[in-house]
């Protein structure tokens, strides 16, 4: 499955970029992409695990930039 979603206030490209690195290490993640200037973030990982994969996503973007919010 793959899924696009919005931030909400994404401050700056290096830390998009260290949540992105973040995200990709997340188990059963197949790739995840940020997108700075359109503030999307776009993750692939099979069906079965997507919301477990998900929820742990938030969790590390909120750890880098604890004011970001990815709107589900």
């Amino acid at each position: 499955m793959k899924k696009t979603f919005e931030f909400e206030k994404l401050g700056c490209a290096h830390c998009a970029s260290k949540m992105e690195t973040a995200i990709r290490k997340i188990d059963g993640v197949s790739s995840a992409s940020i997108n700075y200037i359109m503030k999307k973030l776009t993750i692939e990982a099979e069906d079965a695990v997507f919301d477990e994969v998900l929820s742990k996503a938030v969790k590390a973007c909120k750890k880098i930039e604890p004011d970001c919010k990815i709107v589900l």
